[in-house]
């Protein structure tokens, strides 16, 4: 009898994933999956994209990822010691929200952050160290990003 009710509910639950899996999207602008885009369209998607990326509601859920990596560290001990794969990642994150068309990398060995790339300009420049900063954890930050020329 229990294999029986296993079995109907492992159907159910591959039936209901694959119709919710089958139409999703991103954003309600974007192509049904059987659609095509056009080169001229490509350009306003890939802005769109851009846009969205740099929007309040994208930093508030990339700062609220920031805090919840910071809770869950905290939880499993040492307030202070945090892998260098988060911290890199945070600082990513905080860097994509504020600084909109940077190109950025980052990497962090023993909570020393190094940020390499470019930015738009001069005032981006000088927010990346005071951002990455803003990640508990990080000890120092290097800065071998540049301005990128037009």
């Amino acid at each position: 009898m229990n294999t029986k009710i296993a079995s109907l509910l492992l159907t159910n639950f591959l039936l209901v994933t694959v119709v919710a899996c089958s139409d999703a999207r991103t954003t309600s602008e974007a192509p049904a999956p059987s659609s095509t885009i056009s080169p001229t369209a490509a350009p306003q998607n890939t802005q769109a994209a851009m846009s969205d990326a740099q929007s309040e509601t994208r930093k508030k859920q990339l700062d609220a990822d920031i805090r919840a990596r910071e809770q869950r560290n905290d939880a499993m001990g040492d307030t202070t010691k945090r892998p260098d794969s988060d911290l890199a990642s945070e600082v990513r994150s905080k860097l994509e929200a504020n600084i909109p068309k940077g190109n950025l990398t980052v990497e962090s060995k023993d909570a020393n952050v190094v940020v390499s790339g470019t930015v738009p300009s001069l005032n981006d420049l000088d927010k990346v160290k005071s951002l990455a900063m803003e990640i508990k954890g990080v000890k120092t930050v290097t800065i071998k990003a540049v301005v990128a020329s037009k």
